[in-house]
């Protein structure tokens, strides 16, 4: 599986698609405005981190898929499940602590996964689109705290 480099468009749509929260909400909550956000009680702030704790326990499920599908043992499970409950732990985490917690589970998640391509676990491109991505959402997330 490692061998393939070709990106699928359709991850490089879905995995940008995936960013626009990330910029969009990190850029509100540094200007300051909340768009009408707060006639429902909710913020720009707590939506990122709501969607960061989101994004960062899928990257522990994409951890877990794979050694699913490839057989791997415990290492790989228990590995698997660092982001969600590191994740939860940020939601819990006062402001500015909750988006600093995300931005560096985020970025670090990007460079812990570089492994599964190096096994052949996953395609090459994988590996260098997650840090784009990875890199992306992690800094709005600090940006934002």
């Amino acid at each position: 599986m490692g061998r393939l480099t070709t990106v699928p468009a359709s991850a490089v749509l879905l995995g940008i698609a995936g960013l626009i929260p990330f910029i969009g909400f990190a850029a509100l909550s540094v200007s300051g405005s909340d768009v009408g956000l707060g006639m429902i009680g909710l913020s720009p702030r707590t939506i990122l981190s709501a969607y960061g704790a989101v994004i960062a326990s899928f990257l522990g499920g994409i951890r877990w898929g794979v050694a699913a599908a490839r057989g791997a043992g415990w290492p790989d499970y228990l590995l698997a499940i660092v982001p969600s409950l590191l994740a939860w732990t940020a939601l819990a985490a006062p402001a500015p602590w909750d988006l600093r917690m995300l931005g560096v589970l985020v970025l670090v998640w990007g460079l812990v996964d570089q492994d599964l391509s190096r096994r052949g676990l996953v395609p090459v491109w994988m590996s260098r689109m997650r840090l784009v991505l990875s890199g992306v959402a992690g800094a709005s997330l600090l940006v934002a705290a």
